[in-house]
């Protein structure tokens, strides 16, 4: 990880000092106030100019990298101990007990220069697209920062902080979790002007146990939340639709008839999603966003909702809802040859993998055939067999035609979809994530044209490898 300082430049005084840190000259006299424009967690990625950031770890320790990050340049090294390096290396060291809690230090202080709102998300599923959302709307009226890429972690976030412009009006931050305290840190860093929560899932239950523990986990960005502040939910979700906290007042936004900001009348085509926007005795007719699932419905409720608190015009926010565009490898919907593709591989959960099936089912034309390559999903823990299994129930329910597993783990999605009546015949297995190539020659041997393709796995699967070997192979699909 490496960000640009958004402002201007620090000195190693002024990081010792927000951080309370011990400013050590190591090899000899340098500058005390050593400037650096680059903070930077990986020494591959060290240059003039660069704080070198030196991580502990279990497996790798970045103080073992000082020396490496000093010969490519860095003379800025923020670490927790000095360790010995060659005698010929210079450089200024700002020690501290905990090098993480430093970052995050630096980037609250850095924060408080810059005069602007923040609006931070969590939740288990669908924090990216809500914040691209979000930063949608918001784009046509301010200068927006947003969270850099997966830059979501207690190291990630804060050097996505570190990263703003000093004209930046609006920052939306997201925040990731694996364990409780983590959001907590977070929030208190970032103190958000509005806080959302999209849903409490399944992800993590392998740390945590229990849903009831996740939302805990989740619920924890209350503790950064400006008083006065606004506190977006899930309306919907049973963990949270039942919160009760005397300093803030929840705003519910979802499909129920109870909730705030309600979306009724839901349209979808291939390529877009219609629908209604009620609340407080008004209704919003023909909100548009180019993008389909129920879930990117949730998304831009909290858009939406956001841009109501930030006073913008309706006209305002439905144009940015309809001017999202959809980042990374996330539900991206496109022709490859005659069949059609919805790549959806940067993550996976449970309830991720249910709504890319409803959304597979949703965008199949009449006549095609409901296709699928569904892979792993991680951090489940004891709970990872059934909802493995939950997956392929549901694959079977949407009335899906042909499964292909991919990973030792989905292989118990096989037998829930067999579970479900989809015939042994129509399933494909693949246990190897190794060989993308052989989940590519099963497909490119039952596709055929008109069928419709969803792809779907944990990061750590990689399944965008195989859509990879389909379009390397293009000239043999449906031939």
């Amino acid at each position: 990880m490496k960000v640009n300082v958004g402002c201007n430049s620090l000195t190693m005084s002024e990081l010792a000092h927000i951080c309370g840190g011990v400013l050590t000259f190591v090899g000899g006299e340098l500058e005390r106030d050593l400037p650096f424009n680059y903070v930077c967690t990986d020494s591959r990625e060290t240059a003039d100019g660069t704080l070198f950031v030196a991580l502990g770890g279990e497996r790798v320790d970045g103080h073992d990298y000082i020396g490496a990050a000093v010969s490519s340049g860095s003379g800025c090294v923020l670490c927790e101990r000095i360790p010995k390096i060659g005698e010929d290396q210079k450089y200024v060291a700002v020690v501290v007990e905990d090098s993480i809690k430093a970052v995050g230090e630096l980037a609250k202080a850095y924060d408080r220069r810059i005069n602007h709102r923040k609006v931070a998300i969590t939740g288990s599923v669908g924090k990216t697209t809500t914040k691209e959302f979000v930063a949608s709307v918001l784009g046509e009226s301010f200068n927006v920062h947003k969270t850099l890429g997966n830059y979501n972690s207690n190291i990630g976030m804060p050097l996505s902080m570190l990263s703003q412009k000093n004209d930046t009006e609006v920052s939306v931050l997201e925040m990731g979790m694996s364990a409780l305290g983590e959001i907590e840190y977070l929030s208190k860093i970032a103190e958000p002007d509005i806080a959302i929560i999209t849903n409490v899932g399944s992800s993590h239950m392998g740390h945590l146990g229990s849903r009831e523990n996740i939302g805990r986990a989740k619920l924890e960005i209350v503790k950064g939340l400006k008083k006065g502040g606004t506190l977006l939910l899930n309306g919907d979700d049973d963990i949270l639709r039942n919160y009760k906290n005397p300093d803030f007042k929840a705003i519910y936004v979802g499909i129920d008839s109870d909730c705030d900001f309600r979306a009724v009348n839901i349209r979808q085509t291939v390529t877009k999603t219609v629908f209604d926007i009620q609340m407080r005795g008004k209704t919003v007719e023909n909100v548009v966003i180019p993008t389909v699932g129920t879930h990117n419905v949730y998304a831009a409720l909290f858009a939406y909702a956001v841009g109501v608190r930030m006073n913008l015009d309706d006209n305002v926010i439905l144009r940015g809802l309809a001017s999202f565009v959809p980042v990374g490898m996330r539900q991206n919907i496109y022709e490859l040859g005659k069949i059609t593709v919805i790549e959806d591989c940067y993550n996976a959960s449970p309830e991720s993998m249910k709504a890319a099936i409803k959304v597979l089912r949703d965008v199949t034309s009449e006549g095609g055939r409901m296709m699928a390559l569904l892979g792993n999903m991680y951090e489940l823990g004891a709970a990872s067999e059934r909802f493995h299994e939950e997956v392929g129930l549901a694959f079977a329910s949407c009335g899906g035609h042909s499964l292909f597993t991919y990973g030792e783990s989905a292989d118990i999605i096989a037998r829930g979809a067999m579970l479900g009546g989809v015939s042994g015949e129509n399933i494909y297995r693949n246990t190897d994530v190794r060989s993308p190539e052989i989940s590519g020659e099963m497909l490119l041997h039952a596709l055929r044209a008109g069928d419709t393709l969803l792809v779907k796995a944990s990061r750590g699967a990689a399944a965008e490898n195989v859509i990879r070997y389909l379009k390397e192979n293009a000239d043999r699909l449906c031939s």
